[in-house]
């Protein structure tokens, strides 16, 4: 019979702490900059803030830090394919005025 051997690792409370923080920055960055007018560039200013915030839930708190390069660079294409798609819907709103 094999035997299989995952490596685990353990996230310290003060990691969470300190990504947990950095979330409720950028959220209130988030609030902040909605009270501007930024012209064309708010869809680029909430889905910089918004992609920053995913990333830092996916790394820390799905635990992809952790995960094994070729599984990082699955998710990584996916969501560059992904940015992709949503950033070629946003070029129509540049035309539009």
């Amino acid at each position: 019979m094999t035997e299989h051997h995952e490596e685990h690792h353990t996230v310290t409370y003060k990691l969470n702490s300190i990504i947990w923080g950095l979330l409720l920055v950028l959220t209130a960055i988030t609030v902040a900059a909605a009270q501007f007018d930024f012209g064309f560039l708010n869809v680029v200013v909430a889905m910089t803030i918004a992609t920053t915030k995913a990333g830092l839930v996916i790394l820390f708190f799905m635990h992809l830090k952790y995960e094994k390069p070729l599984f990082k660079i699955i998710v990584f294409i996916t969501f560059l394919l992904l940015a992709i798609a949503i950033g070629f819907t946003f070029f129509d709103l540049a035309y539009r005025n």
